[in-house]
């Protein structure tokens, strides 16, 4: 497995070693040792799935306090723009935002520290997304930045007359007014 840091700090684009022959393939998609090594302890505590179709934004989604969750994301069939941004005041990447390509072809996860909002949307027919978090979901906890703020900027590949979102997407709130960390 290749941890490769990225441009937000703490962030990390992990790439499996894939063992292929002419039956398939093999590919380890977590080992606790490697990523206690490379990001530090993260005590994973449930997998969560999703599964979507073209042009769905999930996002911005983080949890605020206590109930922060760190994120083990990946794409387990098609196609997604996965899309996060730092909301730690203290982090010299405070505000900046990336967006990476998770897919079945490429086999990529990212590691979303707590302290970050993420969302992704479906660039294929549909997608089956899978994460793993480190903290309980706690509904009063809940916030959702909005995927058209300016200030963000975002390019999510698909024309606006194609996305499908959520009321509660469509209500997030603007990055100035979110609660920080």
């Amino acid at each position: 497995m290749k941890f490769i840091p990225q441009t937000l700090k703490d962030v990390f684009v992990i790439e499996p070693a894939i063992y292929g022959d002419h039956r398939g393939y093999f590919m380890e998609t977590y080992k606790k040792e490697l990523f206690n090594h490379h990001i530090g302890p993260v005590e994973f505590i449930q997998d969560n799935e999703s599964k979507s179709t073209y042009g769905v934004f999930r996002g911005l989604h983080y949890q605020k306090g206590e109930y922060a969750q760190a994120k083990l994301v990946r794409v387990l069939q098609g196609k997604v723009l996965d899309v996060i941004v730092d909301l730690r005041i203290a982090s010299p990447t405070f505000g900046q935002s990336i967006a990476v390509e998770l897919s079945d072809e490429n086999h990529r996860q990212l590691f979303v520290p707590r302290g970050f909002a993420h969302g992704f949307i479906v660039l294929s027919e549909q997608a089956v997304f899978s994460y793993k978090v480190d903290n309980i979901y706690q509904p009063s906890a809940e916030c959702c930045i909005r995927f058209d703020d300016p200030f963000l900027n975002l390019d999510l590949q698909v024309a606006n007359t194609d996305l499908k979102l959520s009321e509660k997407d469509r209500a997030g709130l603007f990055f100035k007014d979110a609660p920080k960390f």
